[in-house]
């Protein structure tokens, strides 16, 4: 019987994302009042957000550019002795990032580039959220009340990314970072177009797809969870309302069982309200191998995928 690979757990969640966009006032219009996250800090051209149910100060950097895009994505580290840990992996691995001083909200950050392009960032110090008088929850165990604006985000959950070579960029962050493969969709005949991994116990926390064109670095999209599913059917009330188009969903994922809406921010990033999603417990799970786009009912209960679901991503080329 061959060998089991022993599983590391060495990174802990998905920490924060940093958007860019080229209409800076509009996406954080966005984000506050439509999506309903909380601004804690504006500075040199970029705002600080949170979700009401984040444990961390921030989660999302919003950073005006001249076109969207992910600026980076930080995974937090379990302690700081994971954190060098897997940095000097990385560097074994022919990586040759910077150490960074932080950002407001964090600490000292490990900074690199991953072979499919996305800079991401490593890191344990972080500052804890402290809710101020007005912003407290009745309940000691929640970081701040649930009394919400718009879609109401309550907490940062994955993020999808492109990539040329799907199986080397999973191989690279199961290999150095610790994610677990859970699932990948390869089409009969295909190379591997899309796998879903995380470093615990969620469906998933990072996503990887096939990037469809000559780029690069590119972001597919950015979700935050909401508590259930009526909340996502709410989100595509208040999207109606507040003029901000639908672009897909809601509905239900075959891979993850996750219940879905995707827009567009005004910047032109895609962001996700997502809810539910299987868990883990098993320490061996077998990652489920997906042959068609929900066993040819394309999402799970039938809905059709939008063909711009899958030639838009950020930065949008030429």
């Amino acid at each position: 019987m061959a060998e089991t690979p022993e599983p590391m757990y060495e990174l802990a969640h998905l920490g924060h994302a940093e958007l860019l966009t080229p209409a800076y006032d509009r996406s954080l219009e966005f984000f506050v009042d439509v999506y309903g996250l909380d601004l804690v800090h504006e500075s040199d051209g970029s705002a600080y957000l949170r979700a009401w149910s984040d444990h961390d100060l921030t989660t999302l950097k919003l950073t005006a550019a001249d076109q969207a895009g992910l600026g980076h994505v930080a995974w937090r580290a379990v302690s700081p002795q994971a954190l060098e840990r897997r940095v000097a992996a990385l560097e074994a691995r022919g990586i040759r990032g910077e150490w960074i001083d932080g950002d407001f909200g964090h600490g000292k950050a490990y900074s690199f580039v991953s072979p499919s392009g996305q800079r991401m960032e490593l890191y344990y110090e972080t500052e804890k959220y402290r809710a101020p008088r007005g912003k407290a929850s009745y309940l000691p165990n929640q970081p701040q009340s649930s009394v919400a604006r718009g879609v109401g985000a309550a907490r940062i959950d994955h993020i999808n990314v492109l990539a040329q070579d799907v199986p080397a960029a999973r191989e690279f962050m199961s290999e150095t970072l610790g994610f677990k493969l859970r699932e990948h969709l390869i089409p009969p005949g295909q190379p591997e177009v899309g796998a879903w991994l995380s470093l615990m116990n969620k469906a998933h926390d990072l996503a990887i797809t096939k990037e469809p064109a000559q780029a690069t670095g590119r972001l597919h999209h950015l979700a935050y969870a909401v508590e259930n599913r009526e909340d996502v059917l709410r989100a595509a009330d208040v999207f109606c309302e507040l003029g901000t188009d639908i672009e897909f969903g809601p509905a239900k994922h075959s891979r993850t069982q996750g219940f879905f809406l995707y827009v567009l921010e005004p910047g032109g990033n895609r962001i996700e309200v997502f809810s539910g999603g299987f868990h883990i417990f098993s320490p061996d799970w077998e990652p489920v191998t997906w042959t068609t786009e929900g066993q040819g009912r394309s999402t799970a209960w039938g809905l059709d995928v939008p063909s711009s679901f899958h030639s838009h991503a950020t930065p949008v080329l030429p």
